[in-house]
């Protein structure tokens, strides 16, 4: 078996050749890295910022179908089930990070910085002057808003029945009036007098729908609180 002489320079030379290459390849790492953490501090300073805007240039073609909404359809859905639709600097909650890595994609694909984001959420999830299901819009124009991403629990099934009765005053009024004749049937004859008759139980209905009433218009002011259709969109914590 033959032995070949080593030829030191030809192996400085690939030894150097190796490290300029794991050099440049750890630069190229390093500048990905410093894009991307640039671009994430970028979008979560933009997600926080008070600068309103009502326009990105999407590329439409890009852009999914369903995941187009007109503000009256949001509007809707944030009355039926008592949200807000709020810009996305009154929000409190965390933004997750693969909803910050949707955005980074949506902006590389459509070349664009995209601004004026609302979020959908139940009030207590937002900062309002004075854990849930939150979805993050971007504004596309004319009224309409593209659905970049939704994260957290799903609403509980019974929301939109939960909170019918602060839909309006004809709501309102009829759960009152409900409410007061279940729980007249709830009362024991004969309680307050030995004779049970139909003028009694109007009395007491009567005596129970004004006592029920009293309380929800207590809370009410007390409260601050108002019906679906004026706090889906107000930023303010006494609505």
């Amino acid at each position: 078996m033959i032995f070949r002489n080593v030829n030191i320079e030809q192996k400085l030379l690939k030894l150097k050749d190796r490290q300029e290459m794991e050099s440049h390849i750890l630069a190229e790492v390093h500048t990905i890295l410093t894009n991307y953490s640039q671009q994430k501090n970028d979008i979560e300073a933009e997600l926080n910022s008070k600068n309103s805007s009502d326009l990105n240039g999407f590329k439409l073609d890009l852009l999914k179908t369903s995941d187009i909404y007109h503000l009256n359809q949001i509007k809707k859905i944030c009355i039926d089930y008592r949200l807000r639709f709020l810009d996305s600097h009154y929000f409190k909650g965390t933004i997750p990070q693969k909803t910050v890595s949707k955005i980074k994609k949506l902006e590389t694909s459509h070349n664009i910085k995209i601004k004026g984001f609302k979020i959908v959420a139940p009030s207590k999830l937002f900062k309002l002057e004075d854990k849930d299901d939150p979805l993050l819009f971007a504004p596309i124009g004319n009224g309409y808003f593209y659905l970049i991403d939704k994260w957290g629990n799903d609403l509980h099934p019974f929301r939109k029945l939960l909170v019918w009765p602060f839909k309006n005053i004809v709501n309102l009024l009829f759960f009152t009036l409900s409410i007061s004749y279940f729980t007249t049937l709830l009362i024991p004859e004969g309680l307050f007098s030995k004779n049970n008759s139909i003028a009694e139980f109007w009395i007491l209905y009567f005596f129970m729908f004004k006592s029920i009433a009293a309380v929800i218009i207590f809370y009410g002011f007390a409260q601050g609180k108002n019906f679906n259709p004026v706090i889906w969109n107000s930023k303010y914590f006494n609505s």
